[in-house]
């Protein structure tokens, strides 16, 4: 009954009611359907972004400008500023570690520098590869021109920050004035992510890949896939004085959860949800909405069909519950039936 209770409203009968929920609100009905249902395990996740990255500064000058928490900034944007003129960000995993000018080759960085600018709109002329030429120069000073800065030719390091992709900003820990030195801020990805701790004894219910349900705060819910599974248990307490054995039977693993449409979180930066992952599929089964189910005294469960002819209550067996659906079986039920459902 508890299980019921959860998954939506079930009207009770009372002694003489002759088969017939009692007089209460209108009523409407609603298809007795065959289909497929998912029955899912729902455990607590929480929602937030995928990646999380450090920003360090360059090392010379003071800082002249921060970005606000929550800024996304991408490619070819001020991420901070130095000395009255801005660093941009640029999209790669190297970041550099010798400054590049005319000449130099033989390194990921000089191809991370060129696909950047070209994709920024000064690739004209300029080949994608390990050689920084006088093509790549002259990119480099057009570049530099529009930033506002001096058109040396050369980059250094500290001149922008390499970073994977487009950042959003989550904590701004430098000060302005300060020395652009250390650690300036922390970013993570603009992807939205779901994590879960899953027991470990429950890792068999997330394959990557796999479709999830996410359930959002303010009742709003959300389809998702899951983008990775760790590998790694972590221990659920790090209390010393739990008992021998607990943090193992309670340790948990890290799945990742990617949204199908990131806009269903609405403006929530991070909140706690609940994730519903497949744990068995009934196939071709007999549901009917969950309201549509009666509780009798006696602990029986009916459902009221209702025909062109009248109506009669069928006592009906349960099985699984999904999106508002629950399994039914009972004597002479089948799909296309109508059955009495309360009026919303």
């Amino acid at each position: 009954m508890a299980a019921i209770a959860a998954a939506g409203t079930v009207l009770v009968l009372t002694s003489g009611s002759g088969g017939r929920p009692p007089s209460g609100p209108a009523v409407t009905t609603a298809d007795v359907v065959r289909t497929d249902l998912t029955d899912r395990t729902q455990v607590d996740g929480t929602l937030g972004y995928a990646d999380t990255y450090a920003v360090l500064g360059g090392g010379h000058g003071r800082l002249t400008w921060l970005p606000d928490v929550g800024a996304t900034i991408r490619r070819g944007k001020r991420l901070y500023g130095v000395d009255g003129h801005s660093v941009p960000l640029f999209y790669g995993v190297t970041p550099l570690w010798r400054a590049l000018g005319q000449g130099v080759t033989d390194g990921p960085d000089v191809r991370e520098l060129e696909r950047n600018l070209t994709a920024l709109g000064y690739g004209s002329g300029v080949t994608v590869d390990d050689h920084f030429t006088a093509a790549t120069a002259a990119a480099v000073r057009d570049w530099q021109d529009d930033l506002g800065v001096t058109a040396s030719g050369t980059v250094s390091p500290g001149d922008v920050v390499m970073l994977p992709s487009a950042i959003r900003v989550k904590k701004v820990d430098a000060t302005l004035g300060g020395t652009a030195g250390g650690h300036v801020l922390d970013a993570t990805g603009t992807t939205r992510q779901v994590t879960v701790a899953l027991p470990v004894g429950r890792q068999e219910l997330a394959h990557r890949g796999a479709e999830v349900t996410v359930e959002l705060p303010g009742g709003r819910s959300a389809t998702g896939h899951i983008s990775s599974v760790g590998t790694v248990a972590t221990a659920a307490s790090s209390d010393n004085s739990s008992q021998t054995g607990q943090d193992t039977q309670n340790a948990t693993i890290s799945v990742f959860i990617t949204l199908d449409h990131a806009s269903a979180a609405g403006r929530l930066d991070g909140a706690p949800v609940t994730v519903g992952f497949a744990s068995g599929i009934r196939k071709n089964v007999l549901a009917v909405p969950v309201q549509a189910l009666l509780a009798s005294p006696s602990g029986q469960y009916l459902v009221e069909v209702v025909t062109a002819t009248g109506r009669r209550t069928v006592p009906v067996s349960l099985g699984v519950f999904a999106d508002g659906l629950v399994e039914v079986s009972g004597p002479g039920l089948a799909a296309g039936m109508k059955v009495e459902v309360p009026r919303s």
